[in-house]
Order: structure tokens, then C-alpha cells, then sequence
């Protein structure tokens, strides 16, 4: 792992947690898909992960960004029913992008850079990221006790020192 500079760790640490988000949305099963949890579908659980990842890791008050196709008003709010629901290609569709977005943002930034408030927004680059590894911990972690507790499978972490999984790896530990 490169550890030269801290856009360095950063990028590393990133790869890893999204690396983890895909595997604990793979391994939700699909009788819990839309099972509620909190009054809410576990799919939108997952959402309200991935969407606020692709609002708040860059810069939640850029005037250009640009909802998803199939996102509509509300459907990231865990206090508000929808009528619509998402299906796991809609879901993996997102997350790629989301994915694809971040990495791309990682790749131009530099250390030096860091401590920059983004256009309109009162909080550094810094501070977003980091915000968002919380958040995103957050429910990562309410997602995981979602399926241990209903189907008692634990599903794959990496942490700071395992490698990547080739093909044909268990999505579970």
C-alpha cells in the first residue's frame, strides 16, 4: 500500500470501503431486498448509502450536480415511504457510477488541495471525505447486522491489510 502522501491513503482506503459496499450489496439476499428495516425496504437502505456518497463526497452544494435517473424526491430519505422501489440492477447501476464518479475525483486531487472549501460549500475536501467514511460505516454496518441477524452470514471485510479478492472468492467470512 502507498502511503507516500495522504491523497495516497485516501485513494487506498477508498478502494477498499467501496470494494465493501458492492460486496455486502451482493450479498444481501433477496428475500431480505425488500424486507423492512425501520420502516424502510432493505434496497433503500442501500440508496440512502450510495446516494449520499455521490452528494457529499465531492461537494453537497455544487449547483451542477446532477441527480441520477432514478432518483426522484425523497427517495434517499429514510423518514419518507416511496412508491417506487429500486430494483439490484438499478441498485449495482448506481453504485458503479457512484464509484466511477469518486475515483475519477481521487485521481485530480492532490494534498495540497485537501484543506479546499469546494465552489459554495463551508466544508474542506477533507472534511467531506471523511464525513462520508463515517456515514458510510454507518449504515454499512446496519446493512451487515441486517443479514447476520437474519440469515447469520457474515459478509467479507477487507480491513487495512487483506488483499483484494480474486474471482471465485465467498462474499461471506
Amino acid at each position: 500500500m502507498e502511503q507516500s502522501t495522504l491523497v495516497d491513503i485516501i485513494e487506498e482506503q477508498t478502494k477498499r470501503a467501496l470494494w465493501e459496499v458492492k460486496n455486502v450489496i451482493d450479498c444481501v439476499p433477496d428475500d431480505l431486498w425488500d424486507k423492512r428495516y425501520c420502516d424502510m425496504p432493505c434496497w433503500k437502505h442501500i440508496y440512502h448509502m450510495l446516494h449520499s456518497l455521490d452528494l457529499w463526497y465531492i461537494n453537497p452544494r455544487d449547483t451542477n450536480f446532477r441527480e441520477s435517473s432514478i432518483h426522484e424526491a425523497d427517495l434517499n430519505n429514510l423518514d419518507v415511504v416511496s412508491s417506487k422501489s429500486l430494483s439490484r440492477e438499478e441498485i449495482s447501476d448506481y453504485f458503479s457510477d457512484v464509484k466511477n464518479k469518486i475515483l475519477s475525483y481521487i485521481s485530480e486531487l492532490e494534498d495540497e488541495k485537501l484543506l479546499e472549501y469546494p465552489v459554495g460549500c463551508e466544508y474542506c475536501k477533507f472534511t467531506l471525505i471523511l464525513a462520508q467514511f463515517r456515514h458510510l460505516h454507518t449504515h454499512m454496518g446496519m446493512i451487515m447486522g441486517f443479514i447476520i441477524d437474519d440469515k447469520n452470514l457474515w459478509p467479507r471485510v477487507l480491513g487495512l491489510e487483506m488483499p483484494f479478492p480474486e474471482k471465485g472468492y465467498s462474499k461471506y467470512l
